[in-house]
């Protein structure tokens, strides 16, 4: 019945979020930004779940784990497809260092002060205090290119500038997954050694997983078949993870990438299937993941503020480093880093999955302030995004 009742309110939030109305800047502009993103969801969510109007009780989130399971992994192999290991070998120097360059300063001027903070305000462990720190780094680390996306589809923005701006956003996604790696390692087990079999039984899943997709998609040519074998073979890492009580997450990447290496001709029509189902599946899971948001959580407001500040200026210095790093390899726009605001559905993933492995009252403080802060972090995107438009065309040949 709660999933029913679950996939009634997507449909009725789906057919609102499209209403022209909201969609239009001029008239919601804020509104309409969330809608497009898929925040909008995630909002609705939070107020429909337990943490505010109770719509959907604690026991009706906890029954529908498998389906943020299934989003968790779905969203974990279309990662894994578009960072192919072959191509990231491929990719110069200059711009590997750019995108760690960028996502780490970020990390570092998020991780070292709320860590201290932290420290100084729970009266946490040592360890608890770096880790949770950590996570809230990872997230900060991340990026979302849409902006860029639909700035050079638009006109407005380059297309070699929003490209370059989309390449450097994919590849800080590692960064992310490898601290989240570690926080399981240390957090989802009774010891590291025991977190580190955990972590590696979900890659080994997802490379298992992976190889088998490839090998029943080699000789396929039907569009249909191929995408029934990948929806089946999403769902089987997916379940398989959530029945292993290990990262869905995870274990999708390893899967997308494996698929990546040894697919073949077929991945790219894999690919192409899997997209199909990118929009949905993600509204679901942003849906899902707003009711886990405890908005009554008083430590998340007071850490909210100093999350989005601390990671502004990360992302504007590092953006500013990783423009020279990759001045000559990538076409960059001058203010680099107030292309890198966004923040994107990655991050939520990312501190969902850590709630759902490694449950507790500091898991759930994490969880609040990213997930607020993905939104806070969406309008001031909007804004800032504005700063590395070019002008238009018409006002500068008038100029001339």
């Amino acid at each position: 019945m709660q999933a029913l009742l679950v996939f009634l309110a997507i449909a009725a939030l789906s057919v609102l979020a499209s209403s022209r109305t909201l969609l239009d800047p001029s008239r919601l502009p804020g509104v309409a930004q969330l809608a497009a993103s898929g925040l909008l969801f995630l909002i609705f969510g939070a107020i429909l779940g337990p943490g505010l109007a109770g719509v959907l009780t604690l026991e009706d989130v906890q029954g529908l784990r498998p389906v943020v399971a299934l989003g968790l992994g779905t969203a974990g192999v279309i990662l894994g497809l578009n960072l192919d290991p072959r191509l990231v070998r491929l990719l110069p120097r200059p711009v590997i260092s750019a995108a760690l360059a960028h996502a780490g300063v970020a990390f570092l001027f998020v991780a070292v002060p709320l860590a201290v903070a932290l420290l100084l305000t729970t009266g946490l462990p040592l360890p608890a205090a770096v880790g949770g720190a950590a996570l809230l780094g990872a997230a900060a680390s991340l990026s979302s290119g849409h902006f860029a996306v639909l700035g050079y589809r638009s006109g407005r923005m380059e297309r070699a500038r929003g490209l370059a701006v989309a390449l450097l956003t994919m590849l800080d996604d590692g960064v992310g997954l490898m601290v989240l790696a570690l926080a399981l390692v240390l957090g989802a087990a009774a010891s590291p050694a025991e977190g580190v079999g955990l972590v590696s039984l979900a890659l080994l899943l997802g490379m298992v997983c992976g190889a088998l997709i490839a090998f029943l998609t080699y000789s396929l040519k039907d569009p249909a078949e191929l995408t029934a074998v990948m929806l089946g073979g999403v769902a089987l890492v997916s379940g398989a993870a959530a029945y292993l009580r290990v990262s869905a997450l995870l274990a999708g990447v390893a899967c997308g990438a494996t698929l990546a290496l040894v697919g073949g001709r077929a991945v790219e029509q894999v690919s192409r299937a899997l997209g199909r189902f990118e929009r949905p599946t993600y509204l679901i899971l942003v849906f899902l993941a707003g009711c886990y948001v405890q908005a009554r959580d008083v430590d998340a407001w007071v850490l909210l503020p100093g999350y989005v500040a601390l990671r502004f200026l990360g992302k504007v210095l590092g953006g500013s480093l990783a423009r020279r790093f990759a001045s000559s390899a990538l076409e960059l726009p001058a203010r680099l880093g107030y292309a890198l605001i966004a923040q994107g559905g990655l991050a939520v993933c990312l501190v969902v999955q850590y709630l759902l492995l490694v449950p507790g009252a500091l898991s759930q403080h994490i969880f609040d302030v990213v997930a607020l802060g993905a939104v806070f972090n969406e309008m001031l995107a909007s804004r800032a995004f504005r700063q590395v438009l070019e002008p238009p065309r018409a006002a500068t040949e008038g100029a001339t």
